[in-house]
């Protein structure tokens, strides 16, 4: 991808808007004069719908500067993965493993998902657009989808293939460096005012944080309309649906530094390019939606000199409801949030240091470490 370029993911959980939203934030940059793609990457595909246009595999464009595409991860399966596939059996093959064994092997979860991300790279780095903005699937889908070059590329490196799926192993290696680059890459949640919505955003936050990709902002969407003058039943209830929602961000924004935007709910469906376009003024204001709003995300560890050794700081937004796991994994650290686990390499400083305390903190993790055996 061009290093001019810009990638925008866009995800929260299922019904929340994400397609909308994403769909407004492309029509404002094409207005602005920027050209666009927006890509679903979402396999329940509704940009079409949004834009009131058919879509298809390979980008249109709708309006002066902007472009829409659905990446088709089945239909990549069959063009592009048998051929993949094809490489790793005579790999493993001549590694001694019979060829019923070599074609268990090469059926590796998540593949569609993997061609997707590859899909969106290859959009992007092939057409004239200055920006992409990418409608995920919920946040579950792409959780698994962020985490798939990383995975598929240690599954490799394990196999020991050596020259057989370099190619491969680089191009992984290319979309690790590309989803981590903040300067490139950043999240969007979109969530609604709910507690059950914003305690799965919180999640997601710790996730994306443990995985190094950055989230710029939170999209707060459909919070009831103000209806302080009004009377009646219906209005009554308008008012305490909207205290709910106000108090359910007010806790939201006092834990986290993000910027959270607001979008009020709206009468009708905003359809095709001007309805949009009115939604993403609501959205964006006057602000560029370009503009990195959010702080780029901290290294995952710092270490720092303590008395006697040393403390190591994994930085993530934990919330006191966090599930955290540790364990050292020979000269890894396995740490696990809320389900998500990643295998992170310890610095080479700590690797004959033993972890002799762990707490939780704002600033995220703190582990202790003393000279001595590994632990």
């Amino acid at each position: 991808m061009d290093k001019s370029a810009r990638l925008l993911l866009f995800t929260g959980k299922g019904g929340v808007g994400k397609t909308t939203l994403a769909a407004a934030t492309a029509a404002r940059l094409a207005v602005g004069g920027h050209k666009v793609l927006v890509a679903s990457a979402d396999p329940a595909h509704s940009l079409g719908d949004v834009f009131g246009v058919p879509v298809g595999a390979e980008p249109s464009e709708v309006d002066t500067c902007l472009y829409v595409a659905h990446v088709d991860a089945r239909g990549l399966a069959d063009r592009s993965w048998q051929a993949i596939r094809k490489e790793l059996r005579g790999a493993l093959s001549g590694l001694g493993l019979s060829d019923l064994d070599a074609a268990e092997l090469t059926v590796l979860p998540g593949v569609d998902e993997l061609l997707a991300l590859t899909e969106v790279a290859r959009l992007a780095s092939e057409g004239p657009w200055e920006v992409v903005v990418v409608d995920c699937g919920p946040t579950a889908e792409t959780l698994r989808l962020l985490a798939l070059p990383e995975a598929v590329g240690g599954y490799l490196e394990r196999l020991s293939l050596g020259s057989h799926v370099a190619r491969l192993e680089t191009h992984l290696d290319r979309l690790r460096v590309l989803l981590v680059d903040p300067a490139r890459t950043s999240v969007r949640l979109v969530l609604t005012p709910e507690r059950l919505v914003v305690a799965e955003t919180r999640r997601t936050l710790a996730a994306l944080a443990l995985r190094g990709i950055r989230v710029d902002a939170l999209i707060a969407n459909r919070l009831v309309p103000p209806a302080k003058r009004w009377q009646g039943p219906a209005a009554s209830w308008l008012r305490t649906r909207r205290a709910e929602q106000d108090a359910v961000l007010s806790e939201l924004d006092s834990s986290t530094t993000l910027p959270v935007r607001r979008v009020v709910h709206r009468a009708t469906e905003p359809i095709g390019v001007a309805a949009l376009s009115a939604l993403a003024d609501d959205l964006y204001g006057t602000d560029d939606p370009l503009a990195t709003e959010g702080p780029y995300t901290a290294p995952l560890l710092s270490i720092a000199t303590v008395d006697g050794g040393y403390e190591l700081t994994v930085a993530l937004p934990l919330t006191e409801g966090s599930g955290v796991d540790l364990a050292r994994v020979g000269d890894d650290l396995a740490i696990t949030v809320d389900g998500v686990r990643r295998l992170v390499a310890l610095p080479v400083l700590l690797r004959r240091h033993t972890v002799t305390d762990a707490v939780t903190g704002p600033n995220g993790l703190s582990l202790r470490f003393e000279a001595g055996g590994v632990a």
